[in-house]
């Protein structure tokens, strides 16, 4: 039975509203360590969810149940599942009916059968890899990681009459190298001018980098080694430097996770209630403020050029907690949610937007941050006279939500940077830092570049960020995160 015929199955069994998502994925991915590859996999899988409503006293009630499909008769159970959960839940808060039935000829044929992908996707990484390990071992470097390509055809159908079809391909290669015990040293690994620490034990440096892509056809393995490499050699001097606030370049990689972070949260409703950082008190909210004086634009578009996501709703919860259950199949428009510097717009629902009279703002799965600038990262070292280089955060948790105040870790490689060069590297840090805050006390930022993120790449992997100059960022206290 195809994927259409299961959607159609789906509504056929149903005893009232519902909206039935069908997601095919195919994947690959191949994983490696100390400069071999380990192992490669072909995967498929199918899952579907269902939301039913139903009244019940007092109001609307809404219930999703999802779970993977192997066979046909296990739709109906499904489905059943689903409105029971609804008939036994609590009215929803401003609930509304489902999306109707609207054409959309992007969707193109939404019968047609699942996209897939195949493991000679990753033929050229492979090879790219093998040129990388032959160069590691002669380097002393040991090379991990893994890449992975994933197609996922998402189905939608609505017992509006609603149908839609989407299409996302998302690939990530993430290469971390270190020091090789046994590895070859070189003459400038034992420079003697290696401030307090010296050459750093060994094993003990540490580098990553990623790139995110669409099909592969992009990735160059050998120039993402060549980078691993320099980054491990700026580490062949270390510097010990203690907590404090100093002047930092961050690359568009650590920018995209505080922006992320940020989106993640900007819910329309949580700021009117003045429970996140874009409250402004009152049942107010700070839209119309300006966050920064530089003229940062964020936004997210399902069409931007490279960073293609799905065009319309297909999950019930958005990260910032607004429940989009009702808005399933409602198209995703761009959004600028700051413009110019000052915040224009928040997540919000089609229940909220009709309780408001504002517009519904469904949030897509990319981010895009561009403030005009030319200088790339190199160019910003360049004119650095001393600050702080940081390549990757880490482990990035919510301390103060009325401030959108993170904490996390630095890790794989923080650089000192004088006189507009790299000279050594230098312990890892606790921060604590806002994101919001951040914007505002930046300096400087540069060219906006596709990046792929470190610490919520399993989420995002499509993102538009520049570099940023904060001259004052704050580290908490010194961290023994490798």
């Amino acid at each position: 039975m195809s994927v259409a015929d299961l959607l159609d199955e789906a509504l056929r069994v149903a005893t009232g509203p519902v909206v039935a998502v069908l997601t095919e994925r195919h994947e690959v991915n191949l994983r490696w360590a100390a400069n071999a590859l380990t192992t490669n996999g072909e995967m498929h899988g199918r899952s579907l969810a269902v939301t039913a409503t139903a009244e019940v006293e007092g109001g609307t009630a809404v219930a999703t149940v999802a779970a993977d499909l192997t066979d046909v008769g296990e739709v109906a159970a499904l489905v059943a599942a689903a409105e029971a959960a609804a008939r036994a839940a609590s009215p929803a808060d401003e609930p509304v009916p489902l999306v109707a039935d609207e054409a959309h000829p992007e969707d193109g044929d939404v019968r047609a059968e699942p996209a897939v992908t195949t493991v000679e996707t990753l033929a050229d990484v492979a090879a790219g890899l093998g040129r990388a390990f032959e160069r590691a071992a002669a380097d002393g470097h040991l090379l991990y990681g893994f890449a992975e390509h994933v197609v996922s055809t998402v189905y939608l159908a609505s017992s509006t009459g609603l149908r839609r079809r989407g299409v996302e391909p998302q690939g990530r290669l993430e290469l971390n190298g270190k020091s090789d015990d046994l590895g070859p040293r070189s003459a400038s690994d034992d420079d003697p001018a290696g401030g307090s620490g010296g050459r750093p034990p060994v094993g003990q440096r540490s580098a990553w980098v990623g790139q995110a892509t669409r099909t592969f056809d992009d990735v160059d393995v050998d120039a993402l080694y060549a980078e691993v490499s320099r980054r491990l050699g700026w580490a062949r001097r270390t510097i010990e430097l203690p907590p404090g606030r100093y002047e930092t370049l961050l690359p568009p990689g650590p920018v995209a996770d505080l922006v992320i972070y940020a989106a993640w949260t900007a819910s329309a409703r949580d700021a009117e209630d003045g429970s996140n950082v874009f409250a402004a008190g009152e049942g107010r909210t700070r839209i119309g403020e300006r966050l920064t004086p530089l003229p940062v634009d964020l936004l997210w578009d399902p069409a931007w050029p490279g960073q293609e996501t799905l065009p319309f709703v297909a999950s019930t919860m958005s990260p910032d907690g607004t429940s989009f259950a009702f808005d399933q199949g409602l198209a995703v428009e761009p959004v600028r949610w700051v413009e110019g510097g000052v915040l224009t717009e928040l997540v919000r629902n089609r229940g909220h937007a009709a309780a408001t009279r504002l517009r519904a703002t469904p949030p897509a799965d990319n981010f895009v941050m561009d403030a005009g600038g030319t200088a790339t990262l190199e160019e910003m070292i360049a004119s650095t006279q001393r600050g702080l280089l940081v390549t990757c955060f880490w482990y990035i948790r919510e301390v103060d939500p009325e401030r959108l105040l993170l904490t996390g870790l630095t890790r794989d490689g923080v650089y000192l940077v004088e006189d507009g060069e790299v000279v050594a590297a230098v312990n890892n840090f606790r921060w604590n830092e806002s994101p919001v805050e951040l914007l505002g006390r930046a300096t400087e930022i540069g060219a906006s570049v596709p990046v792929l993120c470190r610490e919520w790449n399993d989420y995002v992997t499509k993102t538009v960020m520049p570099p940023l100059r904060i001259p004052d960022f704050n580290y908490s206290t010194v961290s023994q995160a490798s």
